[in-house]
């Protein structure tokens, strides 16, 4: 079973990435679950159409005891077998909890064994300094980490913390850094920078996803990409990047930056931005 974590900062594109490699692997025969780690529970909604119940809203409707697999894993396009971890009620409890509370009901009903996925993907909030939010870092929940990020210094802040959570675990022999994925949507859009920050790390860039208004436009009608348009340049893209995290066997022990490294990426990034304002005449 080939198990996989996607972290990074809040609003990133991590659903996005996550839907539509899962119907990647599935379009190639894998049988595949995705679990939303984000209290938001909106990661499944473009494979299954609808918000789905969460594991938390079942297990405080019901008790552990009286809960039902079926009642927490739907199939969603192609049989992507989906779960929202959920998270408590705004202003109370931890998010992380949900997390938590998640991988153990899987385990305790039985849906890796009885539904036998070839590949399982967790789509994470990026703050691991939460005890609940680095569950799949650990108790071999997850092989590898694949971080996303776009240009904008407080995604690469972001990154660079999320390499410090997954060094603190790689240090034990638990999980390891898979690589990273570019995402094109930011007001720099220039993929050497990512290459760059990549390199320190001592890690690779996987993939790249450009701006595509065809991502928006499925999402409008609660689809993935592979599905709106099944066809296109961009869902082929995903297909590349379902592939390449699939037969990644470089995995490595992430060197997070200095402050001081982190500034050197900024002052490129201001450089490229002035560069572009003086082009549009801003």
């Amino acid at each position: 079973m080939r198990k996989f974590c996607i972290y990074g900062k809040g609003g990133i594109g991590k659903s996005t990435v996550v839907s539509n490699i899962a119907v990647a692997l599935a379009e190639d025969g894998k049988t595949v679950m995705v679990m939303g780690c984000d209290p938001k529970s909106d990661m499944t909604r473009n494979l299954v159409g609808r918000r789905i119940p969460t594991v938390l809203d079942v297990f405080r409707a019901k008790g552990p005891d009286e809960m039902k697999l079926e009642e927490i894993v739907f199939q969603g396009f192609n049989g992507v077998y989906c779960v929202e971890s959920g998270g408590p009620e705004p202003g109370v409890g931890c998010a992380g909890r949900g997390v938590i509370t998640a991988a153990d009901m899987l385990t305790r009903l039985g849906a890796f064994n009885d539904l036998e996925p070839d590949v399982v993907i967790y789509d994470v909030l990026g703050d691991v300094v939460c005890g609940g939010f680095a569950m799949p870092l650990r108790k071999g929940l997850a092989d590898d980490v694949y971080i996303i990020t776009t240009c904008d210094p407080m995604a690469i802040y972001a990154a660079n913390n999320i390499c410090k959570g997954i060094k603190r675990f790689a240090d034990r022999g638990e999980v390891f850094l898979g690589g990273i994925i570019y995402n094109g949507r930011s007001v720099v859009d220039e993929p050497t920078i990512i290459e760059g920050f990549a390199a320190r790390l001592g890690a690779k860039v996987l993939g790249k996803i450009p701006m595509s208004e065809l991502i928006p436009r499925a999402e409008i009608h609660h689809k993935t990409v592979l599905e709106y348009a099944s066809d296109s340049e961009i869902a082929d893209m995903f297909r590349y990047l379902a592939l390449a995290i699939c037969e990644n066997e470089d995995r490595t022990i992430p060197e997070p930056l200095s402050e001081a490294e982190l500034d050197e990426i900024n002052e490129e990034i201001d450089v490229l931005m002035r560069e572009k304002e003086k082009k549009e005449g801003i």
